[in-house]
């Protein structure tokens, strides 16, 4: 039955860790002069035992575009590393922390797309050879972050609740002086292992890990306040923001536990403080009214987020003020990707600006990369980290200090596919899952499967997600088009839009993992799909509207689908009944080149109205949708997710598989 369109929650929206190694990048690993790469690999590194340190020696590789900015000079996991600038000589002495494991010196060139593959000194040494070298003026703190989480809390392509914490608990045996972060969006756009139970498995699991501090992302807020204050009660760790409005931290609060503008923490003798900021796109992104809190006075007020690093670089004067000897910063801001020379994104611009933080860690855009501010002689470097969503990777940070001044720092991506084989640079780990941890995610899992183990259905193979940057935020996606030509179809309407950021997985999904183990998951196909994955892929709870739109306010629809922070953003559009063309390279809001029918007929940019299917989240403006859909035309039909699963076993009550569709062009990048 037809009702007309009222308030919903309705949600949008992004190792093998040798001790001889120091990044490894998902990105093409090999230079060439004058292409825009990676650098190339140093050459010929010696080293040997001076009198206050390893002295190290390299040769650089070929020269490459951008240009080398310098050198990272570490020993793995619980070393003291150094940044060396580019112009200065090719050698330096690493110091050592007391009590430093046994590793062997690698050596790094690293630009502003990130760092080349490791090399390895020709000699290693031990722990008792390294302490002959070590001084007390030296400190070395461990900063090991993830991002993006997401409620994947169950070990698959994740590491889930149970190797986060056993391999966390390994990584600290490295460095007393280890602290914990996350970039935020812990919790929303989970599978139902979370979402099924308020998000507070997911609260337990980062509560396991033993997670120090975490920023908010535009996810915690896809609930209202009081339930943020629920998760902020349920954590051990210490919720951090620094650029919300004055006063709205006093509101985000339950019993003693409160949001700060700053915390510090003291681990193995240095004082770390931790600033960080949250998206302002987050009064985009998720559902009026979700941002309002009640100040002491009782009166009705809404959080606004400050852009800009004002907040953060305040707060990093606080943090020192009260006594902090290094201050991260973590920001739900994202790395886009490197094009033209130059790496581009919010957390790049955001991190040149910030001032004071010996390491700057983003998160929101789901995907890898890491780089070194190479600062001046008077200005400490600053190491720059990000990791993809969904726990499938954390960053693991060694920062150096000596006399109490930041020197260097080296970071590793640990993938989840190389957790067996991690070297902590003390003892090889982890194999084993935290029993604790393992024990709590079973607790929730026994009381999911009978429900959501439920086969809806078989698919010919998986419906693909994910990418560098993420395919349905950048372009056409086969789940966008079987979704929006099932809209269209099934409301019979000219066009269907929905966005690319409220698909959440692949199909079937990484992380749902069914207790039922004769479902089969994996091959060639056909392959089964369950309740479970269609909560995965589409965790928003998003209804179904038709309504109107002009060519002209389509053409804006689309110009604000194509613009915020392509290729990365939520926004971008999956669409049915119609093509459109664009081009990246153009200032937003003048990037769309086409728009026309199936039949080639074009869309003008006038009054005349089309009928369409899409969602009522951006009716109501969402992911930036504002003034284009026409809310008072508009009608609820129904569950996004409802009308997803009816296609899946309306096919497998035919005795049909349901096939992966084929790219088909409605959607052209050009230029």
């Amino acid at each position: 039955m037809n009702k007309t369109l009222s308030s919903r929650k309705i949600f949008s929206s992004g190792t093998l860790a040798l001790a001889t190694s120091l990044l490894v990048s998902l990105l093409v690993p090999t230079a060439q002069a004058n292409t825009y790469s990676l650098p190339n690999a140093p050459t010929n590194v010696t080293s040997y035992l001076g009198a206050k340190g390893v002295v190290v020696r390299w040769t650089p590789g070929a020269d490459v575009n951008p240009g080398v900015i310098g050198y990272v000079v570490s020993a793995g996991a619980g070393s003291c590393p150094i940044f060396v600038p580019a112009k200065n000589n090719s050698v330096v002495t690493m110091p050592v922390v007391i009590g430093q494991p046994a590793g062997t010196p690698v050596v790094q060139a690293v630009n502003a797309y990130g760092f080349s593959k490791p090399t390895a000194s020709t000699k290693s040494y031990t722990a008792a050879e390294l302490a002959t070298v070590a001084s007390p003026l030296n400190k070395a703190v461990q900063v090991l972050q993830l991002s993006d989480l997401h409620g994947a809390i169950e070990v698959g392509s994740s590491f889930g609740a149970a190797l986060l914490a056993s391999n966390w608990a390994a990584d600290r045996t490295a460095n007393a002086a280890t602290v914990t972060v996350s970039s935020g969006d812990n919790i929303g756009a989970a599978p139902p292992i979370s979402t099924e139970f308020e998000e507070l498995p997911t609260i337990e699991a980062l509560n396991l890990a033993k997670l120090d501090v975490s920023v908010f992302g535009n996810h915690e807020h896809d609930r209202n306040i009081d339930h943020l204050n629920k998760m902020i009660g349920a954590s051990d760790f210490q919720w951090v923001v620094s650029n919300y409005n004055e006063g709205a931290l006093d509101a985000l609060k339950s019993g003693t536990k409160q949001a700060k503008n700053y915390t510090i923490i003291q681990r193995g003798g240095v004082k770390i403080g931790v600033v960080g900021s949250n998206t302002p796109e987050t009064i985009e992104q998720v559902f009026p009214g979700n941002l309002d809190y009640k100040d002491a006075s009782g009166a009705k007020k809404t959080i606004t987020i400050n852009p800009g690093v004002v907040g953060i670089n305040q707060a990093i004067v606080e943090a020192k003020a009260a006594g902090a000897d290094i201050v991260i910063a973590v920001i739900h801001q994202g790395w886009l990707e490197n094009a033209d020379g130059v790496a581009k994104g919010l957390f790049n611009s955001l991190a040149s600006q910030i001032k004071g933080a010996a390491a700057i860690y983003g998160g929101h855009s789901h995907q890898t990369f890491a780089t070194v501010i190479p600062g001046s002689p008077r200005v400490a470097p600053t190491v720059l980290g990000q990791v993809r969503n969904a726990g499938v990777e954390y960053t693991r940070t060694q920062i150096c200090m000596r006399s109490g001044k930041v020197v260097g720092q080296s970071i590793q991506h640990v993938l989840k596919a190389a957790a067996p084989t991690i070297n902590t640079g003390v003892v090889s780990t982890v194999t084993t899952q935290d029993a604790p941890a393992a024990a709590m995610v079973k607790k929730y899992k026994d009381q999911l499967s009978a429900k959501l183990d439920v086969k809806i259905g078989q698919v010919s193979g998986v419906f693909p997600r994910g990418g560098s940057p993420a395919v349905e935020r950048s372009g056409e996606t086969p789940m966008g088009n079987y979704m929006a030509d099932l809209l269209r179809a099934k409301y019979k309407t000219d066009f269907a839009i929905q966005n690319g950021g409220g698909i959440r997985d692949t199909f079937p999904a990484k992380t749902y993992i069914p207790a039922n183990t004769a479902l089969v998951r994996t091959g060639s196909g056909p392959l089964d799909v369950t309740l479970g994955d269609a909560f995965t892929v589409f965790p928003f709870g998003n209804q179904v509207a038709t309504t109107v739109v002009t060519g002209e306010n389509l053409w804006k629809a689309l110009e604000n689908g194509v613009g915020g922070n392509y290729p990365g953003d939520g926004r971008f559009p999956q669409i049915s009944g119609f093509k459109f063309s664009f081009d990246a390279s153009k200032p937003i809001g003048s990037r769309i080149v086409s728009v026309t029918k199936l039949d080639g007929t074009a869309i003008a940019k006038d009054s005349k109205e089309y009928t369409l299917t899409t969602l009522d989240f951006l009716i109501y403006g969402g992911d930036g949708y504002v003034n284009v859909f026409s809310p008072s035309k508009a009608k609820v039909q129904g569950a996004l997710l409802d009308v997803f699963v009816e296609s899946l076993k309306a096919d497998m009550a035919a005795g049909k598989v349901t096939q992966v569709p084929a790219a088909d062009g409605r959607i052209k990048k050009v230029g």
